[in-house]
Order: C-alpha cells, then structure tokens, then sequence
C-alpha cells in the first residue's frame, strides 16, 4: 500500500508545541515524479505536513488562510531523519514549522490556520 506520510520515530508533544523526529522513507508516494533520477520531497508535502500533525497535535485551527515567509532551504531525500518542530500561536491563528536535520535547515515558515466558528 503506498504511503502518503513519514514514519514517527518519536515524538514530544506540549500545549503549544510539538516536535517529530520522522523517517522519510523511499516509498512515499510523493516522490514519485518529484523528479527522476533524483527524488525529492515536495514543499507541498512538507507544508501539507505541517498542517496536518498541526491540526492532529495541537488543535489548530483548520481554515487555510495564507503562508508566510516559507524558506526551501535544503532538500529532504528518500530515507531521511528529519525534525518537524511546530509551533502553534493560537492569539495570531499561526502555525510555525521547521524541518531540520543534524547537518541541514531544510525550510520552514508560518501558516495562517483561522479557528473556524
């Protein structure tokens, strides 16, 4: 079956705060196409990502309502060790992310996600 999300080595979770450490493996299927020869983690991914364990995790709010400053800094690549660190502003309706590793900033940024009502 493929497989749309990270695998979750482990995980800290606070109020407002969340941090992933992920294994990327090879067979998600949104490396397929992104590109031959040289594959690649898509920002779509790593946005849909953040958005998605921002909801699950620290109860954000669930309308799309723009992006700021969001920085592709470093590839991510098949097989990776990855950190996700979230970080939800819940006075501003923002979720912070960041994706590193040991030796690399891979990208992060703020999404606006409004608490609908």
């Amino acid at each position: 079956m493929p497989q749309r999300k990270a695998t979750i080595i482990e995980q800290q979770i606070s109020a407002n705060k969340a941090s992933l450490t992920l294994q990327v493996d090879a067979d998600i299927t949104d490396f397929e196409g992104h590109f031959p020869g040289y594959p690649l983690l898509p920002g779509v991914t790593q946005i849909d990502w953040a958005i998605f364990y921002g909801k699950k995790l620290l109860n954000t709010g669930t309308r799309f309502a723009g992006m700021e400053v969001i920085k592709f800094q470093e590839p991510i690549l098949p097989n990776s060790i990855i950190l996700l660190t979230l970080t939800w502003d819940a006075d501003k309706q923002k979720l912070h992310f960041s994706y590193s590793s040991e030796t690399s900033q891979h990208s992060s940024g703020r999404i606006k996600l409004l608490v609908s009502e």
